[in-house]
Parts: structure tokens; sequence; C-alpha cells
């Protein structure tokens, strides 16, 4: 297939880009800005859009079988001086389903759209956070243009671990070195946790829904249930160091409230459908390894 990655040179868009290669794709991404010359991004054909923008025409992407949307913004990416109604209206709720509809129209027949999990998990979220609600009104926007002739699916991931290649990335540069004693935090982890995934499990289930998602639906896919406890245990464990991570009812200034969106000592846990799973073809249990190689990625 000849495979168009829009968010192409993000974390999630190049390891996607790599594994659909491997499978004897022909991949191009799509990104704002060109990748650094050094890049793995820098080896694939590339079209600069922001999908808010409707840049791409219609014979941009008439050429394309199939479009992996994994550009979806979130609170990582408002300025300080955006208006929070209106980014989420351009970004999420009104600006992916344009683009998906474009697709559409320019006579692409498959579109996996990325989404995220929480209002999967949590619907109860949608109508308490802006961000939830964005997202599951962009979800549903998605797959509302779903046809018989135009596949449509929407893949809705947990927190996904992982790195661009060759990127030193500031949070796991952060947390390693917090593991490795270097910086004055006390040694313990915050109540809660939540499901996670590595970047790699992540890329087959977006190669497997391309090959045979059902168009309009929405698949929750994800792979461990890990308290806060034990991912930063995990990063203690990559180093080397024998310290062991206790619980305690406060907030820790590398992950702080703020960051967790379903609220402070929540737990989001949950198991993919198996059959979904199956489906899908991606690897569960991949976490440690993934966490493994981003230790070793950072020195």
């Amino acid at each position: 297939m000849k495979i168009l990655i829009v968010g192409g040179t993000g974390m999630i868009g190049i390891h996607t880009a790599v594994h659909l290669r491997s499978e004897g794709h022909d991949v191009t991404l799509g990104a704002r800005r060109p990748p650094a010359p050094d890049s793995v991004a820098a080896t694939f054909p590339l079209l600069i859009d922001d999908y808010t923008a409707t840049r791409l025409t219609a014979a941009d992407l008439a050429g394309f079988d199939a479009i992996v949307f994994s550009a979806g913004n979130d609170i990582r990416h408002i300025g300080a001086d955006d208006d929070r109604a209106d980014f989420w209206r351009r970004t999420q709720t009104e600006g992916v389903p344009a683009f998906i509809a474009r697709a559409r129209d320019a006579g692409v027949p498959r579109v996996v759209h990325l989404g995220s999990y929480y209002h999967q998990v949590m619907p109860h979220l949608v109508e308490r956070d802006d961000y939830v609600r964005a997202r599951a009104l962009a979800d549903e926007g998605a797959r509302a243009l779903a046809t018989p002739d135009f596949n449509v699916c929407t893949l809705n991931p947990p927190s996904i671990v992982g790195i661009v290649p060759g990127v030193m990335t500031p949070r796991y540069t952060t947390l390693i070195a917090y593991a490795r004693g270097e910086l004055d935090v006390p040694v313990f982890a915050p109540l809660g946790g939540t499901n996670y995934m590595s970047v790699r499990s992540l890329a087959q289930a977006i190669s497997g829904a391309l090959r045979g998602a059902e168009s309009g639906k929405a698949y929750l896919i994800g792979d461990e249930n890990l308290t806060y406890r034990d991912y930063f245990q995990l990063f203690f464990d990559a180093v080397g160091n024998p310290a062991r991570v206790e619980v305690r009812d406060a907030d820790h200034p590398l992950l702080p409230p703020a960051f967790m969106i379903p609220g402070r000592g929540s737990v989001l846990a949950y198991e993919p459908d198996a059959q979904e799973t199956a489906l899908l073809g991606y690897d569960r249990g991949d976490v440690r390894r993934a966490l493994d190689e981003i230790v070793a990625a950072h020195g």
C-alpha cells in the first residue's frame, strides 16, 4: 500500500513509518516542517502540511491507498496565549474530521485515526474535562464519515512508551536521572496508575488496522496496567539502582496532578479485548523492553 502518515515526524509517526516500510509498504510522512537531515524521518518522502490549515489538496491526497492520522494535538501543545475552546475546535473536534473528510473526497479508501483511551475507558470524563471531550468528539466525528467504501477506524491507545530514534527526550532524561539518584527528589511515587503500551506495539496495531479493521469501529488498545510506583520502579531497575520505590499520598514533582487527567490518585486500568488484540496483531508485555531501550539510548 501507498500510505501517508500525518504527524509522521513525531515519535509515533516515525516508529509506524519504519514498521510499515519493513512490511513492504510505500510510506510518505506528512509534517508541518522538515525533519533534521540526519534523522530517520529524513529517509522518507515528505509532504509539508498543517492538517488544521487545509494546505493539502485533493490531488495531493488522491494517490494514497491509506492514511494514518497520528497528529492529534493534546494538552502539551496548548500555548500560553491560546484560547482553549478555539484550540480544541481547530485541532480536534472540527480539525480532525475535516481532514478525514478531505481524504474521503480525494478518494482515499482507508484511514486509521489515532485517538486516546480516556473517553472509552472513563466516559464520565467527557463532561468533566475539555481535552477528553475534544478527543471523544474528534473520534465520533471521524468515524461518522465511515461508509462501506470508505473505511475509517479509531485506535484509542493508553500512555505510550517510546522515543524518537536518536533524539534525547527531556521527560525520560529527567526520569533516568531521578532513577540514578542524580536529582534531589525523594524516592517515592504518588498514588494511582494507568495503562501503558510501547510504541512498537502501537505501530503493530496500526498495521493490523490497515489490514483488517472494521469500518466505523473504535478499538481500545493497550498493554500493561501499572501503578505509578511500578512505572517508576521500572526505571530504577533499568539503570541498576537497587532502591525500592515507595508509595506516598503526596504530589510528586515529576508527575504532578495536572498530568493525571482522571484525577489525583486515580487508577485507570483495563484489559483490551482479546479478539480485537488478535485481529490487530500487536504484542503484549512489551513495556519493560521499551523502557530498557530508552535507558540505553539516553546513555
